[in-house]
C-alpha cells in the first residue's frame, strides 16, 4: 500500500476531521472542472452556430456529403451541440449518468474479478468514489453550480455523509491545493491536446489515489444492494457483481445530488 499512497498522501491516522476531508476534496474538484468543462462546452466543428444558420442554405441540395454529416451531428445530444443547449439540467444529467457513469463504472469494476481479495484493497472503492465525484460536478454545473466551496461542500455531503462547513482557503492552503490539483490532473489539461482513452484513465487513477487519504470514508458513499455485494465477492464474474453495484450506487448518488442541488 505504500505505492499506492505515494504522493497522494499517507491516510489520515485516527478519526478524520472535516478540514481533512476538505483539503482532500478541493484539489479534486479542481481537477475534475477541465475536464468537464472541456467536455461540457467545447464545439469543435461550429455546431451550434450551424444550426442557427439559414434553414434554406442548409437544405440545399448541392451540398457535399461532410455538411450533411455535420448539419446531422448538430442534432445529436452531446455537450457542444445546440440540441444540447436545448436540454434541460435533468436532461443534461440524465446524459451524464448514462453516457459518462456507465464508462467510470465500468473502470472502478474491472479489480472485482479478483473477488474477495481484491475488496480487501481500496482500489474499487476509490475509483468508484472518483466515478460518483465526477458525475457530482458534472450535474451541479448543469444546474448553474460552479463555485469550488458548494461543490466540496456537495461531494462531502453525497459521498461521505458530512455536512462540511467549507470556508474560503487562505493564500498557502489554496496554493498547494492548486499545485496539486495540477499533479492530478496531469496531462489531461495540456493546452491543444485533445484527452485520450489513456489520458482519461490516468487521470482518474491519481484521482484514486488522492481518495486514499480518506480510504475509511470511502464505504459511505452511495451503494449497491447486498445481491450486488454478494455477487462482487466471487472470483471473476465478481466484476459483474460490481458493475451492478457501481451503477445502482452511481444513480444514487446523481439522485440524491439533484435533490441536494434543486433546493433554493
Amino acid at each position: 500500500m505504500a505505492d499506492l499512497t505515494k504522493k497522494a498522501g499517507a491516510a489520515v491516522a485516527g478519526p478524520i476531521a472535516d478540514r481533512d476531508v476538505v483539503r482532500v476534496l478541493r484539489p479534486f474538484v479542481r481537477a475534475t472542472r477541465p475536464v468537464l468543462d472541456g467536455l461540457r462546452e467545447i464545439d469543435p466543428f461550429g455546431l451550434r452556430a450551424r444550426v442557427a444558420a439559414d434553414a434554406v442554405d442548409r437544405r440545399d441540395a448541392d451540398r457535399d456529403l461532410r455538411e450533411k454529416v455535420l448539419d446531422a451531428l448538430a442534432a445529436v445530444h452531446v455537450p457542444g451541440t445546440a440540441a444540447w443547449a436545448a436540454m434541460t439540467p435533468p436532461e443534461r444529467s440524465r446524459w451524464w449518468v448514462r453516457r459518462v457513469g456507465r464508462f467510470t463504472t465500468l473502470v472502478a469494476a474491472v479489480p472485482g474479478i479478483g473477488g474477495a481479495l481484491a475488496n480487501r484493497l481500496p482500489v474499487s472503492a476509490a475509483l468508484g468514489a472518483v466515478g460518483q465525484g465526477l458525475l457530482l460536478v458534472a450535474i451541479a454545473g448543469e444546474y448553474g453550480v460552479r463555485d469550488e466551496d458548494e461543490l466540496v461542500a456537495l461531494l462531502g455531503s453525497v459521498l461521505f455523509r458530512r455536512d462540511l462547513v467549507v470556508e474560503r482557503p487562505d493564500a498557502a492552503a489554496d496554493a498547494e491545493a492548486r499545485t496539486r490539483a495540477t499533479e492530478l490532473t496531469g496531462d489531461l489539461a495540456v493546452p491543444g491536446e485533445r484527452p485520450t482513452l489513456q489520458r482519461v484513465a490516468g487521470a482518474m487513477w491519481r484521482l484514486a489515489r488522492a481518495l486514499f487519504a480518506v480510504e475509511d470514508e470511502l464505504e459511505k458513499r452511495p451503494h449497491g444492494n447486498r445481491f450486488h455485494a454478494g455477487l462482487g465477492m466471487l472470483p471473476v464474474v465478481g466484476a459483474v457483481g460490481k458493475y451492478l453495484g457501481e451503477w445502482s450506487g452511481l444513480k444514487r448518488a446523481a439522485r440524491e445530488a439533484e435533490k441536494r442541488l434543486r433546493r433554493p
